[in-house]
């Protein structure tokens, strides 16, 4: 199998994870790397032997030995190196939020259908076995048709100085989304939300959401930002699916590898991304070896949507509204863009 030639754009903290994963594949090849920042392009060189470094992405951009490019960037700022990379010929895969206005997001989408490239949203647990295994047993007599779901993401505290900086739909709220889409397989009719800020950040440390889809399911969806840090637990989630022939469910607090010290409790995430014997494994991984091997065959990914993607953002938008209204908010019945 031919090596996917890689450039990463953003090498934040997510975006280190991105070059550690693909560093630990055979299918990947990881040629440049772009960021603002000399001190994080030093230690891309250093640590992973990355030879071609960039402080401006049109320069990483020109290069015509690329294949695909991540897009770690920023919230804000997915828009515009996305569509250049797809307007240069490469295969793109965009992190979440794939943007944080659902206009940008169908601009995305229609420069990848004018390019010919695949899109590809950074929804990673689509690749969480736990999650998978769910979505595998919808339709059939093990659960059936969704009725109701429930879901949960909390988080801790210290997190929240970093992440206001965009609506918690947006940082937090956002995987269950995708995740509540790809389970109903519908659209979202209507949105009712709540938020509630606890500091006086704009952004707030605790979102609720009601969603009534268009096939009739309902889902409920809450995210917060509220885990004290001194509980020492990473990742404090839930779900709940809910179909017409069963019941399937998960709860990560009280579940896996736990570390008890002078210092604490200390409960670690083990299914995103971490390292074993010098090798990346998780959702991360799983997640890239996927989009390598259909870009080495020629194949249209058919467990992400970058459809279901826009959808996201634009339910997202519609819960932040009645969030800030204390309305519903009845969405468009149009039908997604293929």
């Amino acid at each position: 199998m031919n090596k996917a030639r890689v450039g990463i754009i953003g090498l934040g903290r997510w975006g280190m994870c991105h070059l550690e994963a693909y560093s630990s594949l055979a299918q990947a090849e990881v040629v440049a790397v772009c960021d603002s920042s000399e001190e994080r392009l030093e230690i891309a060189g250093r640590e992973y032997g990355i030879e071609h470094r960039y402080l401006n992405a049109d320069e990483l951009l020109q290069r015509d030995d690329l294949d695909l490019i991540s897009v770690v960037t920023i919230e804000h700022a997915h828009l515009d190196p996305t569509v250049k990379a797809l307007r240069s010929g490469k295969h793109v895969l965009v992190e979440k939020p794939v943007a944080i206005d659902p206009g940008e997001a169908r601009a995305m989408q229609a420069a990848a259908a004018e390019s010919g490239r695949l899109l590809i949203p950074g929804h990673l647990l689509r690749f969480d076995p736990r999650y998978a295994a769910i979505k595998a047993a919808i339709g059939t007599e093990r659960i059936g048709r969704p009725v109701s779901m429930y879901m949960k993401r909390a988080r801790e505290q210290f997190l929240f100085e970093t992440f206001q900086r965009t609506h918690t739909v947006y940082e937090l709220m956002i995987h269950d989304l995708d995740l509540a889409i790809w389970y109903a397989g519908s659209r979202v009719k209507s949105v009712r939300a709540y938020g509630r800020s606890v500091s006086g950040a704009a952004a707030p440390e605790v979102l609720w959401a009601n969603l009534e889809f268009e096939n009739g399911t309902l889902a409920v969806l809450h995210s917060n930002w509220m885990t004290p840090n001194a509980a020492g637990i990473e990742i404090a989630d839930a779900i709940e699916v809910i179909g017409t022939h069963g019941t399937a469910q998960f709860e990560t607090s009280n579940t896996g590898l736990q570390f008890w010290s002078s210092a604490g409790r200390f409960s670690p995430d083990m299914n995103i991304h971490t390292t074993l014997h010098g090798q990346s494994i998780g959702s991360l991984r799983e997640q890239l070896t996927y989009i390598c091997r259909c870009i080495a065959r020629g194949e249209s990914p058919d467990v992400v949507s970058f459809a279901d993607a826009v959808h996201g953002i634009e339910v997202a938008d519609a819960i932040a509204a009645s969030c800030a209204s204390g309305r519903d908010i009845v969405l468009s019945a149009q039908p997604p863009a293929s």
